[in-house]
């Protein structure tokens, strides 16, 4: 199987990994890949959101399976594109992938669905959110309706910074606070059949003890101590089932990847989104935990063969992934600084370029790379993960020293 991978940072080069350990896949292209990529796969220029030149590269590369990473292209219709030229796809339609394309229409879905959520408000002015404000009551939340690569939403006791946040952003759902420790569940689906994937928890704010501004996620583990056994199936029962199903009823199936962002409240587990894609940084820790060969299960999503695919199977033992991000992440990031120690197996690649002439690995992005292990248990899988980042040189580099620490230290709880 010729598989086009579609994408660059490092949720791709985690699944380039999973990709080029497949023994059924017998050639790997990545475009526009990264220098991490580039050891383990051909690497091709594209732009990723251009549905035409994606489809074209897909018929001259003869792929027979295409694997979209990143939002923005799932968005802008590219696997439309590829599906049009008859080639498998692993990713939603356009009208899909609204799910994250636009969290108006995600809660649409959810209420009709009758999936457990946060209550939520549509403002397009300053005077709807100032009311959806007061409503909900603070610790205020308000998140772009669209696109922002994981760091459109706001969370605040400022009513003015929130308000603030609405005026920037233009049309914003306001949503009630979700109290409650966070998972991220990952199911792969062909739109009828779906098949789940290790939950694991992401840390979004730049800093320890989850301070300072979001940012697209700065380490990840799994499993989850802490987690209910039940945890799975009661999210696939009330939540991914019934959204496959409305998504069907309305005229769109979702296939690919949905990934469901969650809080466990005291009420249970409630919806803080859907994303259309795989997560990253989690991404790295579950597929780093999956036995299962990657290209097989991803066709089976693209085929619609989902169903007649085997159980999945896991690795023993835990992963743990921390960002190493630049210098000014995330408001203004510092690139092409010159990285060192970055050649070790574990080290994924995200923001990171090849400087023309002598080849130096430079940083070209926010987050820059991460380091990821696993380990028989969470412990020690953690203390590789850090070995490895702790071996990166990188000028005014900054990553979290907590990552994982509270699930090892017994210190989550779900409130009630």
């Amino acid at each position: 199987m010729r598989v086009l991978l579609v994408g660059g940072g490092g949720r791709e080069h985690a699944l380039a990994l999973g990709l080029a350990g497949d023994p059924a896949v017998s050639a790997l292209i990545a475009a526009p890949g990264n220098p991490g990529i580039a050891s383990v796969a051909e690497v091709r220029a594209v732009n990723a959101s251009d549905p035409a030149a994606v489809a074209a590269l897909a018929v001259e590369t003869a792929a027979d399976l295409v694997v979209i990473g990143p939002e923005a292209p799932l968005v802008a219709g590219v696997a439309d594109a590829v599906r049009a030229k008859g080639i498998a796809v692993f990713g939603p339609s356009a009208e899909a992938a609204q799910l994250e394309g636009s969290k108006a229409f995600a809660k649409d879905v959810m209420t009709a669905a009758g999936v457990p959520t946060a209550r939520a408000y549509v403002c397009t002015d300053e005077e709807t959110a100032a009311r959806a404000l007061d409503e909900l009551g603070a610790p205020y939340v308000v998140k772009d309706d669209g696109l922002a690569a994981g760091k459109g939403v706001v969370v605040t006791d400022d009513r003015s910074a929130a308000l603030a946040h609405a005026a920037e952003c233009g049309r914003v759902v306001v949503e009630e606070f979700l109290d409650g420790p966070e998972v991220s569940l990952f199911v792969v689906t062909d739109g009828e059949a779906a098949l789940p994937l290790l939950p694991a928890q992401d840390f979004k704010r730049i800093g320890d003890g989850d301070t300072g501004p979001n940012t697209g996620g700065m380490g990840a583990y799994a499993p989850l101590p802490w987690a209910p056994s039940d945890l799975v199936d009661d999210v696939m029962r009330d939540v991914v089932h019934p959204t496959l199903a409305e998504m069907r009823r309305r005229g769109n199936p979702f296939a690919g990847l949905l990934y469901v962002g969650l809080a466990m409240t005291a009420t249970g587990p409630r919806v803080i989104e859907f994303n259309a894609r795989f997560g990253d940084p989690e991404t790295q820790v579950v597929l780093a935990l999956l036995e299962t060969p990657l290209g097989g299960l991803l066709h089976a999503a693209a085929t619609g063969t989902l169903a007649e695919h085997p159980p999945l199977r896991w690795r023993d033992g835990s992963a743990v992934t921390v960002v190493l991000a630049a210098q000014g992440y995330p408001a203004a990031p510092r690139t092409g600084h010159v990285i060192t120690g970055a050649d070790r197996p574990g080290i994924i690649h995200a923001g990171t370029a090849r400087r023309a002439g002598d080849g130096a690995l430079l940083s070209a992005g926010g987050r820059v790379l991460c380091g990821t292990a696993t380990g028989p248990d969470l412990a020690t899988a953690r203390d590789a993960a850090y070995a490895l980042v702790d071996g990166v040189e990188l000028a005014g580099s900054q990553h979290r020293t907590d990552i994982a620490a509270a699930a090892i230290d017994g210190r989550i709880a779900i409130p009630g």
